[in-house]
This record gives structure tokens, C-alpha cells and sequence, in this order.
């Protein structure tokens, strides 16, 4: 097993579409509300008002190796923090 990490910096011009998509991927995730510690709309709005934990949600890992042979993906863990 290998570990890549990667550090990547982003300029968001529009942080009302980040949120918006991050919402709206969120809506449309096949989630059971009900095992979880927040209604959608909790959720939702916690996503509207952090930016960065929006982002965080709509990054894919797993896309980094998709062209590369031999490498199957295990996991990933993403987060976001403002600079």
C-alpha cells in the first residue's frame, strides 16, 4: 500500500455556485435522514454558511487516479480550511 498526499490550493471567484452545487449534491444523496443527527435542511444550511466545508464536499479523490493502471482505490479523506 502507498500513501499520496497532495496539497492543493484553489481561488473560489464564485462561492454562491460552490455552496449552491454542494447543496444541491447533498438534496439529491441517497441519505436516511433519519439515522442521521441532523434533518437535510439542518445540513443543508450548515453547507450554505462554510465555504470551505462545501468544497471539501464536492472534491473526489478518487478521480486523481482514474486514468493510472494497476492502482485501485481505497479511500480518501478531504477537508478544507481558508488561508
Amino acid at each position: 500500500m502507498v500513501q499520496v498526499h497532495c496539497r492543493v490550493e484553489v481561488v473560489v471567484d464564485d462561492p454562491r455556485a460552490v455552496t449552491a452545487l454542494a447543496q444541491r449534491r447533498l438534496r439529491e444523496a441517497d441519505i436516511d435522514w433519519a439515522h442521521e443527527p441532523d434533518t437535510v435542511e439542518e445540513a443543508v444550511a450548515e453547507l450554505g454558511a462554510n465555504l470551505p466545508l462545501a468544497l471539501a464536499g464536492l472534491v473526489d479523490p478518487e478521480r486523481l487516479l482514474t486514468d493510472v493502471p494497476g492502482v485501485r482505490f481505497r479511500g480518501a479523506h478531504c477537508w478544507a480550511t481558508p488561508s
